[in-house]
């Protein structure tokens, strides 16, 4: 028998069949019409990037080599010479996009502003020269401690252009999470502002930063952004203001030659499961991969205005805010605060405001606009749009489907998106022109990129058999190692399986060789030896017409090993019930299986997540575990989840 090879690792039971062709005036207009760019990418993958490399980024000094591989170590264009911040910028001011709108700026309290490539060129350089003259050097570290205003990227691209790595921290993370993350990289220098916007609160900081600083020696200067009003302490010989700084800066500052590998920079995953990991990323092969995605996946024409939603402090908003926008000479969106402030239509209003023509954002944000309900999406002319994205967990076919008929009023391609912090780039995806999607799936690599499901052994598995999605080569923009923790880069990715990299997720592939990601393999049920995806479960939860977001863990059960326990946020219209309890366990057993029937429903008002727009799941573990809770600094409103561990715990005692 031969169980070993194809027995199911996760089970798959979700199925799916409806369908959507890309419309045929799409694809008339679309950058990629040819399917034929699949096999092309496939019969030489290292002369297919070299030939993208050539063509659309400019260098300095061409590479020798277009790949050095020694497992897990890649090297990408050796020998050559780039600079991130003039591919950004510089190349497009030579030319007619010198005047185009490069950032579009909305803050939260309503004042915008918008900056052409000729004003980015200008104060990135001005803030180039600031930080030289405060002491940075190529290869010094640069922690950025920002809210969503412009300076953010403006910092980002000073950095890049002089060769010193900068290291953006979460505007929302706490003191002691922005301490760690500057002692691992010793920075040198530190830039961040008075306070940000938040529904229509300040948050400080600043004093954050301040309280931070106490336990890092390494920084010698501190950089502070006015945007705020709000009154902080400045430390003399060590603080200085953003505008004084700049106003006494020379004008010009030569973007700097730099080695295809050198660093660019560090991003610090959450930290949730121990010590928070510094996600190295380096020049040329990381720029063209976000480049190539960008022009690609969003189909983007000169002429659109694009915004993705996510925070700069995550690499959704380094790659397809910042790098890979303005490396095509876009004009990307930028917005300050949340998107209830002052009220529930605020991304719409943007849409409609901007006349965006491209959308990318959260599942979990779709979610949340499907229990506020379609009423505020129908108070704004969306009709600019054209293409629709989706970034960070799988989207849940219901969602998907809202997605496409209130937002994209059913006549929007979308595009879903699988790809991490650690491999920089979008790597599984629909390209708009050419794929038919199905909701709820990824679809297929990109154009270059090898991926493979396997069981526990690394063996292949078949069509529809729930496994461990790996990457089996190496792509561009890979990161590169653990900033200072080399055996930790090797041992959470390439020691599982050998000479694949082990992404930790769960994902089956369908007969027609669609990815179906099924979320982290930690966030899986075991239910009386069924090994059951969160995600499916949840999918089929939020398929029912009360559900409008919903996240499942698995708890301790004396027979079955575990239980599958569900916490549900109901749309508009719908109240708790128990009924309701009953309706919905009945339903998954009868659209899944009676094995992935939740022996609990719990109701709540949202789930805790965290600014990236992730379900913290191990917190609901926690709960129903009884456990201390673990860390939540991550977390938009910590205070969900003593709602939600009150509730539980009132629940548990009336069933008792």
């Amino acid at each position: 028998m031969e169980t070993v090879q194809t027995q199911a690792t996760i089970a798959a039971l979700l199925q799916e069949t409806r369908r959507f062709p890309p419309p045929p005036e799409f694809t008339a207009r679309a950058n990629v019409q040819d399917p034929g760019v699949y096999e092309e990418a496939e019969r030489d993958f290292e002369g297919f990037w070299a030939r993208h490399a050539e063509s659309e980024l400019e260098w300095f000094r061409k590479w020798d080599r277009v790949l050095e591989w020694d497992v897990p170590w890649a090297k990408w264009f050796v020998g050559g010479q780039t600079n991130v911040c003039y591919n950004c910028v510089d190349r497009h001011v030579k030319g007619r996009r010198r005047t185009k709108a490069a950032l579009v700026w909305e803050g939260e309290p309503g004042d915008s502003r918008v900056l052409t490539y000729l004003d980015l060129h200008r104060e990135v350089q001005r803030f180039a020269n600031a930080l030289k003259q405060l002491g940075v050097q190529k290869g010094d570290r640069v922690t950025i401690y920002m809210g969503m205003v412009p300076e953010l990227p403006i910092a980002m691209l000073a950095c890049a252009r002089i060769g010193a790595p900068h290291s953006v921290v979460f505007g929302g993370f706490s003191a002691d999470a922005l301490a760690g993350r500057i002692q691992d990289a010793q920075a040198k220098v530190l830039v961040t502002q008075d306070g940000a916007w938040r529904r229509g609160q300040v948050v400080p900081l600043k004093h954050f930063a301040d309280q931070a600083l106490e336990s890092c020696p390494s920084v010698e200067k501190v950089v502070v952004l006015r945007r705020a009003g709000n009154e902080v302490a400045m430390k003399p010989g060590r603080d200085e203001w953003w505008h004084e700084l700049e106003a006494g800066a020379p004008a010009t500052c030569p973007a700097e030659p730099l080695d295809s590998e050198h660093p660019l920079y560090i991003l610090y995953t959450s930290g949730t499961t121990g010590k928070p990991k510094g996600v190295l990323h380096t020049t040329a092969g990381y720029l063209l991969g976000v480049h190539m995605t960008t022009k690609w996946v969003f189909d983007l024409k000169d002429e659109d205005v694009y915004w993705c939603t996510a925070d700069i402090g995550w690499v959704t908003g380094h790659s397809y805010i910042v790098y890979g926008p303005l490396s095509n000479g876009a004009t990307s969106v930028m917005y300050e605060g949340a998107p209830d402030w002052p009220d529930k239509d605020r991304y719409w209003r943007i849409v409609e405001k901007y006349r965006v023509n491209v959308l990318y954002t959260s599942p979990t944000f779709i979610r949340t606009a499907m229990k506020w309900g379609p009423e505020y999406p129908r108070r704004c002319d969306l009709s600019s749009l054209r293409l629709l994205g989706t970034v960070g967990e799988p989207i849940n076919p219901e969602a998907w489907m809202w997605y496409h008929e209130n937002i994209g009023g059913g006549r929007c391609p979308i595009v879903d998106t699988w790809w991490q912090t650690e491999t920089g780039m979008i790597l599984i995806t629909p390209l708009p022109g050419i794929t038919t999607t199905k909701p709820g799936s990824a679809t297929l690599p990109f154009p270059g990129i090898a991926a493979d499901i396997v069981d526990e052994q690394g063996n292949s598995l078949p069509p529809n058999t729930g496994g461990y999605l790996v990457l089996t080569r190496p792509w561009p923009a890979m990161l590169r190692t653990f900033w200072g923790d080399p055996e930790r880069y090797v041992q959470v990715y390439w020691s599982r399986f050998p000479g694949k990299y082990f992404t930790g997720d769960g994902a089956r592939r369908d007969e027609d060789g669609y990815f179906w990601i099924q979320g982290r393999v930690d966030d899986v049920v075991n239910v009386a030896g069924h090994r059951l995806s969160n995600i499916e479960i949840e999918s089929t939860l939020v398929a029912h017409p009360a559900v409008a977001e919903a996240a499942t863990i698995g708890r301790s059960h004396p027979e079955k090993g575990q239980a599958v326990s569900a916490f549900v946020v109901l749309r508009a219209g719908y109240a708790p019930s128990e009924q309701l309890k009953h309706e919905l366990r009945e339903w998954v057993a009868q659209k899944i299986s009676p094995i992935a029937r939740p022996d609990d429903v719990f109701f709540c008002a949202d789930l805790p997540k965290t600014r990236s727009a992730k379900i913290m799941r191990r917190l609901l573990r926690d709960i129903a575990e009884g456990r201390a809770l673990g860390d939540t600094t991550t977390l938009t409103d910590p205070a969900v989840v003593e709602q939600i561990k009150q509730r539980y715990v009132e629940e548990g005692k009336e069933e008792a």
